[in-house]
């Protein structure tokens, strides 16, 4: 393996670092969130808060390509991160007080910070040669890792504390997304001041509208959105299930656990497949495991101990397998001059469809339960390869 330059290891490690910590706080909140919804306004709201984080997720990508073509991606990011901080905080207050309608804007806040986390792959990818970029990106997602170790397995601690200090159990998770934004947005700090981009002409609505219908950024696109949509729908709902059957924190924070190693732990790998057999075959591997996942979620709605986290973890390494795919086609085929801008655009659109996943997954586990849930995410894995097939 090539060794990085002082400078380049030093912007990996800053971005890792930056990633590891933003993932952490948005898998305490998120699924704070979904319990303090269903608890407060029912089943049906349960998806409420994550789909205003994903709302913000989007948002958050969709200014970072923008940007970062301009200012380049050190203060993009420093700024993100800053909304995350001031996010976690108005979700912790939310939290002590069971506020719905408060804890909403304080997850568009730490959406946007998770915005810039989504980014940082592509930052990271125009620091290595065209036929290592899959595995230059897979490290950054592979940071999620830490997030997935931490964020479910600080639930319970994090419980603990806020119950000490007086507060709700749950307002827990979402202090310790308090603690994590601030560590995001120090380490990014340590990122090299370089001199901003040569400037480039902003893509008009136009423009990028018609580069969304070519072939080379279709495929990825909408193989990403399926598998969004797929792995979101699924796990929102998962924490809420084991619930109603009588599970804790303790339980749904290590099933969680299995679902975020999944969709993490073996991104490198995921990079490997696609430098070395290609985008389009990483995306095809990841929609079969998807699939394979929604059977098993199906199958085993109740099985705590063995179906839901093996169907976890597949969930979300049929993810990791299509992002990781779409994102390698996306920073290797894309002239220069619109990567960065059609990379926020795609993020956005792919962070768009899963918050609309969130709030249909809701109505749909109040109408049919966990397994009707399982069946729409295993459809809208399948439903790309029609598109994905298309080459330019």
């Amino acid at each position: 393996m090539t060794i990085l330059q002082t400078p380049v290891r030093r912007s990996a490690t800053s971005l890792f670092s930056g990633v590891a910590a933003m993932n952490t706080a948005m898998a305490g909140a998120s699924t704070a969130g979904t319990l303090i919804a269903g608890a407060t306004a029912g089943p049906a709201w349960s998806g409420v808060p994550g789909a205003f984080g994903v709302i913000g997720t989007a948002l958050g990508t969709l200014g970072a390509g923008a940007l970062m073509a301009r200012r380049g991606s050190r203060p993009v990011l420093l700024g993100l991160y800053a909304a995350a901080v001031a996010g976690a905080i108005i979700a912790f207050g939310a939290a002590a007080g069971a506020l719905l309608v408060v804890l909403l804007p304080g997850m568009v806040l730490l959406g946007l910070g998770n915005g810039g986390a989504q980014m940082s792959r592509y930052v990271a990818a125009e620091l290595y040669p065209v036929e290592r970029k899959g595995f230059g990106l897979s490290v950054i997602v592979w940071a999620g890792t830490v997030g997935a170790i931490l964020g479910p397995g600080l639930m319970k601690p994090g419980g603990h504390v806020a119950e000490l200090m007086g507060l709700p159990e749950l307002a827990g998770p979402v202090l310790v997304a308090v603690v994590t934004t601030v560590i995001a947005l120090a380490v990014t700090a340590g990122l090299p001041r370089v001199p901003p981009p040569p400037p480039r002409p902003r893509l008009s609505r136009p423009m990028v509208a018609a580069a969304l219908r070519r072939p080379e950024v279709a495929g990825p696109l909408i193989a990403m959105v399926g598998a969004q949509v797929a792995m979101v729908s699924v796990m929102t709902m998962t924490p809420l299930q084991l619930e109603h059957h009588g599970h804790g924190l303790g339980v749904i924070g290590w099933i969680l656990s299995a679902h975020m190693i999944g969709m993490f732990a073996l991104a490198p790998l995921s990079g490997r497949i696609a430098d070395r057999w290609g985008g389009r075959a990483t995306i095809y591997l990841g929609i079969g495991t998807l699939l394979v996942a929604a059977a098993t979620a199906f199958s085993a709605p109740t099985a705590h101990t063995s179906g839901l986290p093996l169907a976890l973890f597949l969930l979300g390494y049929g993810w990791n397998l299509v992002l990781v795919g779409g994102s390698s086609l996306l920073s290797r085929d894309l002239p220069a001059a619109e990567r960065t801008q059609l990379q926020g655009v795609v993020d956005a659109v792919v962070w768009l469809s899963s918050a609309v996943a969130s709030l249909v997954a809701g109505s749909l586990y109040g109408l049919g339960g966990y397994s009707l849930v399982a069946v729409f995410g295993g459809v809208l894995a399948l439903a790309p390869i029609a598109v994905v097939s298309r080459r330019s």
